[in-house]
């Protein structure tokens, strides 16, 4: 399905009449979400930037200030933003049908690809084979994030002040290590601060979003609210903590009440609670705990285990699959190896992923309905400036941990700076992230396409020798 036939589709939903809960046919917005599922590698910054282009940019379901105002949101809860992202929008879009479509979209090909990889891992005992079938894909990953930032930033930073915050973000967290809650928090602070100076602050941000880019084709009128009531909310939140908890309470009654099984769930389950930041910044938590005190893994596999992670679509805390995966395998207690592989991993996603729904649903009618809020607004704009430099940040991490076999760190105490040293530079991977630049930069291809050569580039390359 081309864009051009998803533009269509988008075009005839605002005829829709208004008693319908679908700003757009509820199967085209399936369909568009099964496309975006498809094209959601290179962590949050290029899942955001995929929804940014085909959502605001090309069909225009969604106007520019309305994708920033949700994005500020779900950058403050715990989870994966990008996915938080997904069901915020198809919410907007369908109510609570699309919410749900959206975020389960979102997951479900990562999902398969990394519980695949995570099985060809432990069948080969060695993930040389995975690696070369996706050499070329990390590394042109690089270029799409640096896109990605370069697309937000120009729509986002529209004043010297937000400018000022999204450097402050960045060197905060490149060079301060300062923790990202008190980024966002400290972001959110000085945009109120300046709404409280600047009365004029939050307006003029509002139309710095929108004065780029093609408008919306569906007002913002039409899209989903829902009216907050403290029923809505107890519904939301009983069905909610009982699908979330029913898989391990099934594990406990019919496998076993003690085990890794019940460990990885609770274990997980509390994580999912915790982790502000990203997927980067719980990894080293995670990692410290699977590798020391539970022994799922051997010291160097949560690196193995995030690669391939990094190429896979949806969010990089799918890595958590592989971690229950491989530790599963190795302890099966009673099951059979591969059946406790497979009831971890389904397990661990389970309880990761569902209170993002639970947060999203349960809060997404509240921030609606402060939308108009100028102090409110000025706060989210900061977060909004602050996000630019979260993904410049993710995008030098990245490149670091792409292009380069080795860093060092430059600096002690409160500030230090990781540096690449140079003698471990990957030809290879420089390689394919050009080819990936000069093809998105210079020719204009889509993401999707792009990956396609790119992902033939390096197996190619990998035959020759090159990497």
């Amino acid at each position: 399905m081309g864009c051009e036939d998803l533009d269509d589709s988008a075009a005839s939903g605002p005829a829709a009449g208004p008693a319908s809960a679908d700003v757009v046919p509820f199967r085209t917005a399936v369909r568009t979400w099964f496309v975006i599922s498809w094209q959601t590698f290179g962590g949050p910054a290029g899942q955001i930037a995929v929804m940014q282009r085909v959502l605001v940019d090309e069909l225009r379901w969604i106007g520019q200030q309305r994708f920033l105002h949700a994005l500020n949101y779900c950058m403050l809860l715990p989870g994966p933003e990008a996915q938080q992202l997904a069901i915020y929008t198809g919410w907007l879009l369908n109510g609570l049908r699309g919410g749900l479509a959206a975020g389960i979209l979102f997951v479900l090909p990562g999902m398969a690809a990394l519980l695949a990889l995570s099985a060809l891992y432990v069948g080969l005992g060695d993930s040389g084979v995975v690696d070369a079938l996706f050499l070329g894909l990390a590394p042109a990953v690089v270029a799409i994030v640096v896109h990605a930032l370069l697309r937000i930033s120009r729509r986002a930073l529209r004043s010297a002040s937000l400018v000022a915050l999204a450097v402050s973000a960045f060197m905060a967290l490149t060079v301060f290590a300062v923790p990202f809650p008190a980024v966002v928090l400290g972001a959110a602070a000085v945009g109120w601060v300046l709404g409280k100076l600047r009365p004029d602050f939050a307006s003029s941000a509002e139309r710095a979003g929108t004065d780029q880019g093609t408008e919306s084709l569906i007002s913002d009128d039409r899209l989903h609210h829902g009216q907050p009531s403290l029923r809505r909310g107890a519904t939301i939140l009983i069905v909610g903590l009982v699908l979330w908890a029913a898989p391990l309470v099934a594990v406990a009654l019919l496998v076993s009440p003690t085990g890794i099984l019940i460990d990885q769930g609770l274990f997980f389950s509390g994580a999912a609670l915790v982790t502000f930041g990203g997927a980067y910044a719980v990894l080293a938590y995670v990692a410290q705990q699977a590798v020391t005190v539970y022994g799922w893994l051997a010291p160097g596999e949560m690196v193995r285990g995030l690669a391939l992670a990094e190429t896979t679509p949806g969010p990089l805390i799918m890595v958590v699959q592989f971690v229950a995966f491989v530790g599963a395998f190795r302890d099966p207690g009673t099951l059979d190896p591969w059946a406790a592989a497979v009831i971890a991993s389904l397990l661990v996603t389970w309880v990761t992923f569902v209170p993002c729904f639970l947060f999203v649903l349960l809060g997404a009618p509240y921030v609606e309905r402060l939308r108009h809020n100028h102090q409110l607004t000025s706060a989210l704009n900061g977060i909004t400036a602050a996000v630019v430099g979260v993904i410049a940040n993710l995008a030098v991490y990245f490149a670091l941990h792409t292009l380069f076999g080795e860093t060092d760190q430059l600096g002690s105490g409160l500030v230090g700076l990781e540096v690449p040293v140079l003698e471990t530079v990957r030809w290879a991977e420089v390689a394919v992230s050009l080819l990936a630049a000069g093809l998105i930069f210079g020719r204009g291809w889509s993401v999707l396409r792009t990956l396609g050569v790119c992902a033939l580039a390096g197996p190619a390359l990998w035959l020759l020798g090159a990497a």
